[in-house]
């Protein structure tokens, strides 16, 4: 338990009209020093004039509906790929739309659809010449003549989005009614970029309360298309990905930029799409390139505006942030003062706490003040329990706050939904008080971190630090495994392939980490059939480094060997390629390896990966199933590689990678620092003020001790999701 001794400062609050009392009450209460509308809510009056800091909010391309409606033509597009029709004869007729919300997208028939449209017969992968088929606008109806029979053939067609995404999930989600159905305008279009920097002007003017303009975010947002089958109501949807920023304009400055043209497929790709869980191909970086320099140019005119006004600027790190980039070298010269991350875990709170080139940095925390989650379930309303919710996504968001901090906290949403739930205004209290506590601790002061400093490899590097594709994924290996890291006393980076290729291995490296399965961009897909990398990974283990693989390391199709670091890691996976060649024996190792000791109770790895044999005699089995290994160790020349079949975010688990890590990085010795006892609690240590922080992140009472630097141990006793603060 913290006392509330640091009660004021570093929180905003939402706000709402007709609800003054309770909003001031509340500011008291959790020591707030800024106030915020939400979409759906306004700030009276009497809460812009009580001397708090006033955020408010703003989304660029849906400020007005009026200028939409006028500017149909100026709506965002992008691409879809529509159902596949199975050919009965040699005419196919396609609805492009079917499946799709209506509601959300309309097909743009005033660009020519011969020019920018594609049919393919995806039986063969081949593209249908123009000549053979047609849309007929009317109808809303592609003929493609000349069909093989039984052949599946679609469109990729341009839809303009007739209902801007997040105000319809807030719309859907709140039951707004007949409010109307805000559309997305698009600023590639100079007309749109006047109207929107004359619109931000007067805006400007008529808040002069304002401290804080928060961005929502700038002009993109993720992708998230939505299908009429309510049992499937999204039928895509990625947090990094561009498919949302395609226009034929933009299409045509990218030619002229760029040197050569995309096509829709470059978008659509098979109905894929460019998930950012795919290898990016080189035309997609240059296309995420091209519109990054865009929204960066066009953007820091907004920003110059608001600065101009005497207003800081914040972004929103969702919704509209594509193109944007924070871990981008161009983000810096947005000049945004502060930056805003929407969270639920560790992993989130490290993504927003280590972006450079801004100064503030805040984490909006959950359960948002909605009647429902965001999966439908319920939270502030009957059934819902929204103080457990916060307690259970604060204790994963602290434990990254253990090892870097950010400047605020904050909610959003409807504050009135809290009155019928005391419990959570307790558990906000308590919450902020951890907070500024943690807060104080990281001023001048940095953690003990083992010399344990991991590189996360994967397609990306650092343009998707912390694997920022959206919220948390169960059963995505990567996405387990930086959840466990990011409370880790571990540096962390992320490396790409071609930063091996351009600067080799950095030489402040101790461990490499691929993980994932095969053809993801986490492991890499094709990049490993590139000699080099291959050469540059096996010389550096051979001298002394460390590899951590997990499901399908460098996994790719190519040459005799599925797992192409197999020497290194001592084991392969066999895919029905190799059922011919006898398969070496093993004996699971009896005695406790190191990186089992805190082992108690069965592995849980997830989804973990089958049909794994060795090839090194040398290779240690630490655990099997089926008479596949899960857990394997093997020395290569000076280092070492530790195999796991899959992973899942748990305390057990989480121990394990950190002893993993430990051990492939040859400093056993460096574990037991400032490590607890008892894996369902962690701490931190900050040397320079001496103190020890001990968080217990379970439902139970838990007891541990604490190994300080000396092998001295400290004894806690600690409440469900609790926080001690200790002098060391």
């Amino acid at each position: 338990m913290v006392e509330n001794k640091l009660n004021q400062g570093n929180f905003t609050l939402p706000g709402e009209a007709g609800y003054e009392e309770l909003t001031l009450d509340l500011a008291k209460k959790w020591g707030a020093d800024a106030i915020r509308d939400s979409d759906g809510t306004v700030l009276s009056e009497k809460i812009t004039s009580t001397g708090f800091d006033i955020y408010s909010t703003i989304c660029l391309v849906r400020i007005d509906n009026q200028w939409a409606r006028a500017n149909m033509d100026k709506l965002q597009q992008n691409y879809l790929m529509s159902s596949p029709v199975i050919a009965e004869g040699d005419t196919v007729t396609i609805d492009p739309l079917s499946g799709f919300f209506r509601e959300q997208f309309k097909v743009n028939a005033n660009d020519d659809p011969n020019k920018w449209w594609q049919v393919f017969d995806r039986t063969t992968s081949e593209e249908v010449p123009a000549a053979l088929w047609s849309y007929d606008a009317k109808k809303e109806i592609v003929t493609i003549k000349n069909a093989k029979k039984w052949h599946k053939y679609t469109v990729n067609f341009l839809a303009y989005r007739i209902w801007e995404a997040i105000s319809m999930y807030n719309h859907i989600t709140n039951d707004w009614g007949d409010r109307d159905h805000l559309m997305p305008i698009d600023p590639i279009y100079p007309q749109t970029q006047e109207f929107i920097l004359d619109y931000l002007g007067k805006w400007l003017k008529e808040h002069p309360k304002t401290k804080i303009v928060r961005c929502t975010s700038m002009f993109y947002n993720f992708a998230w298309f939505w299908g009429d089958d309510p049992d499937l109501r999204f039928t895509y949807a990625d947090w990094g990905s561009y498919e949302m920023t395609v226009s034929p304009r933009a299409m045509e400055m990218f030619a002229k930029a760029k040197g050569y043209e995309l096509t829709s497929e470059d978008f659509v790709n098979n109905g894929q799409y460019c998930s950012s869980h795919n290898v990016p191909s080189a035309r997609l970086l240059d296309w995420m390139d091209f519109m990054n320099e865009f929204v960066v140019t066009f953007g820091r005119k907004c920003i110059d505006k608001i600065h101009a006004a005497d207003k800081k600027a914040y972004m929103f790190y969702d919704d509209h942030w594509v193109g944007t980039e924070p871990y981008s070298d161009r983000f810096k010269d947005f000049e945004f003062d502060g930056l805003i991350k929407c969270v639920f875990n560790a992993f989130e709170a490290r993504l927003c706490a280590g972006v450079k080139g801004v100064k503030t940095k805040e984490l909006r925390l959950h359960p948002y003040l909605f009647p429902t989650g965001l999966k439908g379930e319920p939270t502030f309303m009957e059934g819902g329990d929204p103080a457990l919710d916060a307690k259970r996504f604060w204790v994963n968001i602290r434990r990254g706050l253990l090892c870097e901090p950010v400047d605020r906290i904050g909610l959003g949403g409807y504050l009135h939904l809290v009155e019928k739930f005391p419990d959570f205004v307790e558990t906000v209290t308590q919450i902020t008080a951890e907070f500024r506590a943690l807060g104080e601790f990281h001023k001048n002061d940095k953690p003990y971190t083992a010399p344990v400093k991991t590189a996360v490899l994967t397609a990306w590097g650092k343009l998707r630090s912390w694997v920022y594709v959206g919220h948390f994924i169960p059963g995505v290996e990567l996405y387990e495994l930086t959840e466990s890291l990011a409370g880790l006393p571990v540096d962390v980076t992320f490396l790409s392939f071609d930063d091996i290729l351009k600067n080799g291995i950095p030489k402040d490296i101790q461990v490499i980490l691929n993980a994932g399965r095969v053809n993801s961009a986490w492991v890499g897909g094709e990049h490993w059939k590139n000699e080099k990398i291959i050469e540059a990974i096996t010389a550096w283990v051979a001298n002394g480094g460390g590899f951590i693989g997990v499901g399908e390391p460098s996994a790719c199709i190519h040459s005799s060997q599925y797992f192409q670091l197999s020497n290194i890691l001592g084991l392969d996976r066999e895919t029905g390629q190799t059922c011919g060649k006898p398969k070496r024996k093993y004996t699971t190792v009896n005695q406790k390896h190191f990186i089992l000791e805190d082992i108690e109770r069965d592995l849980d790895l997830g989804d973990d990966i089958d049909d794994i044999y060795i090839i090194n005699k040398d290779t240690q089995v630490l655990t099997d199933k089926d008479n596949s290994p899960r857990i394997a160790v093997h020395k290569f020349g000076k280092g070492r590689s530790v195999y796991l079949s899959g992973y899942k975010f748990t305390p057990q688990n989480t121990r394990l990678l950190h002893r993993s890590l430990c051990w492939a990085a040859a400093c056993e010795d460096s574990f037991k620092p400032w490590t607890c006892s008892n894996i369902n609690t962690e701490c931190a240590y900050y040397p320079k003020s001496k103190k020890l922080v001990v968080v217990n992140s379970s439902d139970d009472r838990q007891e541990t001790k604490v190994f300080d630097s000396k092998g001295s141990s400290i004894s806690v006793s600690m409440d469900p999701h609790g926080i001690e603060i200790i002098n060391a």
